[in-house]
């Protein structure tokens, strides 16, 4: 591969996260390389290319790494398989020969955790404090652009979360640190940030600011486990699914969501957007 390309190396480009990043890359002036797994759907920037390859793909993705110094790697797509794919995408980065590794992981990763797919974020982590590859961990709460889709067709809220809190994030503010970190990896080497809104919410809380800003009666229901696992299948979906699904509510009744931190302000010189400020288009 050409010495010339560029040692910036950005994946998740046809999802938000990582378009939103490439964005403000390309804003600054940054030059970048993408990684997409469709590559007619990447954003197309002056001077950036873009390179075909999924995670699992070693050989693809040792092609595409040549060279890349610094990496941000936005989790893949929820699935069966996620895990092994990150970590066989980790392996790959590390063999080509990658310095530093920003990503997007999630609030209270642990081999505990209740929410299940945050144990497959903490999988990934140690596997790349093992590489021995420099990383920063961006460790985002709940997006909050996905507060509107939790509502129901008849306008409910439903899940086993009680009065628990969540300090919800949103993609903008997560786009905007990993967008910092990239340009100055050195700076931001080795440390996690757990990105969050300015506020935490209940969930009935939630549901107030939709029902204010939709113009729509907008409710929370505090279903029972058992009730939250029926609710959910008539969609027919594997169980790993439904227990990510049903979990996400479990781990906000836990407690494990809640926490309001000063990450992205400190990062990004900037307030994270809240709940009201998002549903107003207060993106930019």
């Amino acid at each position: 591969m050409s010495s010339d390309l560029p040692t910036l190396a950005v994946t998740g480009v046809t999802g938000a996260v990582g378009r939103m990043t490439a964005d403000l890359l390309a804003d600054a002036g940054v030059p970048f390389r993408m990684l997409a797994r469709s590559p007619e759907r990447a954003p197309r920037y002056p001077g950036t290319t873009v390179a075909a390859a999924t995670y699992s793909d070693r050989e693809a993705v040792l092609s595409a790494l040549d060279g890349v110094e610094t990496l941000l790697m936005v989790s893949a797509a929820e699935n069966a398989e996620r895990l092994g794919e990150h970590l066989a995408f980790v392996d790959a980065a590390e063999e080509a020969g990658v310095r530093h590794i920003v990503y997007t992981s999630f609030f209270g990763a642990a081999p505990d955790a209740t929410f299940t797919l945050a144990r497959d974020h903490y999988a990934t982590e140690q596997r790349i404090r093992s590489s021995g590859m420099r990383h920063t961990f961006l460790r985002d709460n709940l997006y909050l652009d996905f507060a509107e889709f939790l509502i129901g067709d008849d306008g409910v809220i439903r899940g086993p979360a009680g009065d628990g809190r969540a300090a919800m994030v949103a993609r903008a503010d997560v786009a905007r640190v990993a967008a910092v970190a990239l340009q100055d990896p050195s700076a931001h080497a080795d440390v996690t940030f757990d990105l969050t809104g300015p506020e935490e919410l209940t969930l009935a809380e939630v549901a107030e600011k939709l029902s204010a800003h939709s113009g729509r009666a907008v409710s929370f229901h505090d279903e029972t486990i058992p009730e939250a696992y029926a609710s959910r299948a008539k969609w027919n979906a594997p169980d790993w699914q439904v227990d990510a699904w049903v979990s996400t509510y479990t781990a906000i009744a836990a407690g494990e969501l809640a926490g309001v931190s000063d990450d992205v302000e400190r990062v990004t010189g900037r307030r994270p957007l809240s709940l009201d400020e998002l549903l107003r288009g207060a993106i930019a």
